[in-house]
């Protein structure tokens, strides 16, 4: 990009100079740091490692691409232009999820597929009328490459894309690849609850905890190998060089494309974690369409002081608690720090707790809206658990089974 087309100041006359704002420069020297940070990034993602190595895994291949605004390489380039472009490989079609292929459309809305105005190819949507390839869309592709950025959590449905392309491609007889990417929450925090398999759905398609501390590849490496994509895809995965499991997304030094329209930010995918779940019951405002999504929990029935008293008396290490009221809603305003040790599924079911205490959360809630608050955590035991007043501390105990189990079995299919 050139800095004299984006700045023109050749233009500018001394004066215009001159009665430049301090905001208009402090603006000008913000945008020149974040180009020069995307230059020293720590990590290469699978993307860059594909362009290093010419493309050698997919030469000659053509090749189906599953991504969206979030693919790109460390330097902001589209993997989807980069594909387009790159010597020996044909790029033939390309595949969105939910949010379309520019991360614009809102949750759970219908996505069209349509025309990509950078490649000029058709966009196949998986979040219309299928969600998951069709045979007919998979003709004439050797292999269906997956590069698309994750959050971390089992409700997210990035990965439930990834796993309905992975059947496809194993049913179609052809190859699926992962260009790795970062889990922003980093690889260490394993959290939550696990989900019990009638709420397997598009909101939770793996048997993982609600915070599973995995890449996409490792992801797509463990559900090929225990078998939960069937049939088995032949499966590749480019890694990543220099992410380590410790490393959240502040510590990459790698730009943050937001995801969708509520994960605006690199510290977004904590706060997802929080409120996420509750968020889903009925006349829970967590700030979603604001500025600060997720990053608030509010009711018309709380009283801002004490609910706030109530949160930071749970001293959750990393987290902070600030009074909220707005249009009628009271509650609190939350702070997580990037490396927080609190427990944030556990926050989320004190949450809980503190909103069940002022009555029963769960009865303004009926038909799909409380089904989804079941997917996304996973099962229904949470409400008899809540309304009886067990303690936060022996509900979070009690995922404590499930994820050392967990915990063990992916060793064997961790890159990092």
């Amino acid at each position: 990009m050139c800095f004299q087309n984006l700045f023109p100041f050749h233009k500018l006359g001394t004066k215009s100079m001159t009665s430049l704002s301090r905001k208009t420069l402090f603006y000008i020297f913000t945008i020149l740091i974040s180009f020069t940070g995307l230059a020293e990034a720590q990590v290469q993602l699978g993307i860059d490692v594909l362009q290093s190595e010419n493309f050698a895994a997919l030469q000659g291949k053509r090749v189906g691409l599953v991504t969206n605004q979030t693919g790109v390489n460390s330097a902001g380039k589209k993997t989807r232009l980069i594909l387009a472009h790159a010597p020996g490989v044909k790029l033939v079609s390309l595949f969105s999820p939910e949010h379309g292929p520019d991360g614009t459309e809102l949750a759970g809305k219908y996505v069209a597929s349509r025309k990509d105005k950078s490649t000029g190819l058709l966009v196949h949507s998986l979040y219309g009328p299928t969600r998951k390839p069709t045979p007919k869309m998979l003709e004439g592709i050797d292999v269906l490459v997956y590069d698309m950025q994750d959050i971390g959590s089992r409700s997210y449905t990035y990965i439930s894309t990834m796993v309905k392309c992975m059947e496809a491609a194993g049913e179609k007889g052809i190859d699926f690849m992962v260009l790795d990417r970062p889990n922003p929450l980093g690889g260490v925090r394993l959290e939550g609850p696990p989900i019990e398999s009638q709420w397997i759905s598009f909101v939770g398609q793996l048997p993982v905890p609600y915070v599973h501390g995995m890449t996409a590849g490792e992801l797509a490496r463990m559900a090929n190998g225990v078998g939960w994509v069937q049939p088995r895809c032949k499966l590749s995965v480019i890694p990543m060089r220099g992410w380590q499991r410790q490393m959240t997304w502040v510590d990459t030094g790698l730009h943050w494309v937001p995801t969708s329209p509520n994960i605006p930010r690199a510290t977004s995918p904590l706060y997802y974690v929080a409120t996420g779940i509750v968020g889903e019951l009925a006349g829970l405002e967590i700030g979603c369409g604001g500025p600060e999504p997720f990053e608030i929990i509010s009711t018309k029935w709380l009283n801002a002081g004490n609910f706030t008293a109530y949160m930071k008396s749970q001293n959750m290490p990393g987290v902070s608690f600030t009074e909220y009221s707005r249009a009628g809603f009271q509650g609190s305003r939350i702070h997580i720090e990037p490396h927080a040790d609190a427990n944030l599924c556990a926050l989320g079911i004190y949450i809980l707790a503190g909103i069940n205490r002022n009555g029963s959360v769960f009865e303004r809630s009926h038909g799909d809206k409380l089904q989804m608050f079941y997917k996304c955590y996973g099962s229904q035991s949470i409400r008899g658990q809540i309304e009886s007043g067990m303690p936060v501390s022996r509900i979070v105990a009690g995922w404590a089974p499930g994820l050392a189990k967990f915990a063990s079995a992916r060793k064997s299919y961790l890159l990092y």
